[in-house]
């Protein structure tokens, strides 16, 4: 599925002054005109420009190299004025390599910094809000069936300790068993009859008490009936833990079974922090990690707690994961539901790794993260094994020098999956530039993990890289950005025989057909029909069975439908068109891998097609069913922008 980076400003370049066009115009051609050298001295009044235009066979556009016409004129798209593809500029390599002078390097403001390995730190900031810790929150129950006849709490909100009676009720289930305890006490007392008599009567008494106990009776109350010989009708329930009030179930008078809640205690000396982590930020974060955060209650106080759990689940409507946060709160002045906001200073090693000296060779208790101990033992809480820190992705401090690869953000440019950087090439003439496709880590910060592609000490152009792009295109030469090697579009999935039957290609028909219904209300710039069209093609997926697939076809299915109800879902019914824009490139990416996998039974040819100005130069594929150009992310704004890639023909017999 296509990848859209976080974060990332949509149709920016729609909102780039004039002035930014002109001057990629002008680099380009200066660029162009530097890689021709003259094979001898100019003669005076020469028109080099005029011989360069009666050379050319090719006119093309600067803003859309994909555009490429036998005479002069306007670009069809844009109506800018083509230039010529100057004889010559080609290189006979598939390369991505570009030789310019001093003068056009100065003129592109091109800068370059070498590629460094260090330890990439990070701030990760998040928001979330304090809730109750559900492991201190106790119920009031009534142990036995009767009348509440008095509350001595009768509103929420009240703190109680632990002891303090909260209500008392009337019971005759109790005071049938009180009377029982006072009769087998007067039987004992009397002495009548023989020894084997007596010890059956103290066995009577012992049972009576355990009886009452049960019934939830206390010691006290259990002496002061033995005391006194005589049962009481009514019965006082104490809390067993500390806490405040926040549910109140009943009022007096009201009859209650055996298990009704009368009240629920939370203690909130103790309280948890939900944090909401995005995709990206979950790289950086681990169990028993430290975290601060500040509140509007507190201004300019932080507080501070660890991270007790990870939720293994997304939501799937904010895309985030639940981090939960233990915190203490002594003076309660945390409260439940305020909002916080929160920040992990986290750094990583080459590998991954969370790097926490504090924690080097010490144990952590896999359910309480505050017992660290620095040997293998017990928790003091529950009684769990604690296991070693490594266990939970955390590592010492590395070697000096042993951090991974770094690359400032400002030199990668992404299309598609791809990621991309220019490389200075070393020991030449005059300066010289390639590209290179890398593998990217986790973003920390200004910089990007490199996993591959990279090595230590070259030189990656920071600025001017999308100039030395677009010089490439203005000039035809291979350039990364407009790369055919398959790395922007969809990986195929391939079309395998027998993964589905003719039927099923067939049953795929409607969610074709709603696709290019909502493909058309974007490139028509129809809000209301684009959401319409999203909400009616999510039940038409789950519509669809898995008669006719096969066991890997039902296994591939099952992936991509669910890949596509997400892609659908995420917008809302209510979003903005960028935002439907955004998710249609992700719904495209799946209907893509769907044509490629199963095929489509209907009549004519599907068209793969690809825009590479789409979310900001990133790029972006989608499916049509005619082949001239109606693109979905840009509308009436620049409607013919984009070209056909690939065509799919209709399914002969299934797939």
């Amino acid at each position: 599925m296509t990848d859209v980076a976080p974060g990332r400003r949509r149709f920016g370049f729609l909102r780039s002054p004039p002035v930014l066009l002109l001057a990629v115009l002008l680099v380009g051609i200066l660029i162009g005109r530097s890689s021709i050298r003259p094979s001898g001295p100019s003669e005076p009044g020469h028109d080099h420009t005029a011989e360069a235009e009666e050379a050319a066979t090719t006119w093309t556009c600067s803003m859309h190299p994909q555009i490429k016409l036998p005479e002069s004129g306007q670009c069809p798209i844009c109506f800018m004025d083509l230039i010529p593809v100057e004889m010559g500029t080609a290189d006979d390599t598939d390369a991505p390599r570009l030789e310019m002078s001093e003068a056009a390097r100065a003129l592109a403001e091109i800068e370059t910094t070498p590629v460094v390995r260090d330890r990439p730190f990070v701030e990760i900031r998040l928001v979330g809000k304090v809730d109750y810790d559900e492991t201190r929150i106790g119920a009031i129950t009534a142990w036995v069936p009767g009348r509440l006849d008095r509350l001595y709490v009768d509103y929420t909100g009240i703190t109680v300790r632990k002891g303090d009676h909260l209500a008392e009720i009337y019971s005759p289930d109790l005071l049938s068993a009180e009377e029982e305890l006072v009769q087998a006490l007067r039987a004992v007392t009397n002495g009548a009859g023989t020894s084997l008599f007596r010890e059956a009567s103290e066995a009577t008494v012992q049972a009576a008490r355990d009886k009452l106990r049960l019934l939830g009776v206390t010691a006290s109350q259990i002496e002061e009936i033995e005391s006194g010989r005589k049962p009481s009708d009514h019965l006082t329930l104490y809390a067993q833990s500390g806490g405040v009030v926040i549910e109140k179930n009943a009022v007096e008078g009201d009859y209650v079974q055996t298990g009704t809640p009368i009240y629920r205690i939370a203690d909130l000396s103790r309280l948890w922090v939900l944090l909401d982590a995005y995709e990206a930020d979950l790289a950086w974060l681990r169990y028993g990690q430290e975290v601060e955060f500040t509140t509007e209650a507190l201004p300019g106080e932080q507080v501070a707690g660890k991270i007790s759990f990870i939720s293994p689940t997304l939501d799937p409507t904010s895309r985030t994961v639940k981090v939960r946060v233990n915190v203490e709160n002594p003076r309660g002045l945390l409260k439940p539901e305020m909002f916080v906001r929160a920040r992990v200073l986290a750094e990583t090693d080459a590998a991954g790794s969370v790097i926490a000296e504090d924690l080097a060779g010490k144990w952590i208790c896999p359910m309480h993260p505050e017992v660290v101990k620095g040997q293998a033992a017990d928790c003091d809480v529950c009684g769990m094994d604690l296991v070693r820190a490594e266990e939970l992705g955390y590592v010492a401090a590395a070697a000096e020098g042993a951090g991974p690869l770094l690359v400032p953000r400002s030199a990668v440019l992404f299309t598609g999956k791809r990621a991309i950087v220019y490389v200075q090439v070393p020991d030449t003439d005059r300066p010289t530039y390639e590209g290179r496709e890398i593998v990217l880590g986790p973003r920390a910060g200004e910089v990007y993990v490199v996993k591959s592609g990279l090595a230590e000490g070259e030189r990656v152009v920071v600025n001017g890289n999308f100039k030395i792009d677009s010089a490439l295109q203005i000039q035809a030469k291979p350039s990364m950005m407009s790369a055919r090697d398959g790395g922007g579009a969809p990986a195929p999935v391939g079309k395998a025989a027998g993964l589905a039957s003719p039927a099923f290609a067939a049953a795929l028909a409607p969610v074709y057909e709603k696709y290019f219904e909502l493909s058309a209300a974007l490139s028509g710039d129809d809000l209301d029909a684009t959401r319409e069209s999203f909400s009616a093609l999510h039940p038409l997926v789950h519509s669809i069975g898995e008669e006719g697939l096969s066991a890997r076809g039902r296994q591939e299915w099952r992936r991509l439908s669910k890949e596509l109800m997400t892609a659908l879902q995420s917008p809302g019914k209510d979003a903005a068109m960028d935002a439907l824009r955004a998710s249609f490139a992700d719904v495209s990416a799946a209907v893509i891998e769907l044509e490629k996998a199963f095929g489509h039974a209907s009549e004519g040819s599907f068209y793969l097609t690809y825009c590479p100005m789409a979310f900001e130069f990133q790029g972006a594929h989608w499916m049509q069913d005619h082949d001239r150009i109606d693109n979905p992310y840009f509308g009436a704004k620049m409607l013919r922008c984009g070209e056909v890639q690939e065509e799919f023909a209709a399914a002969e017999g299934g797939r």
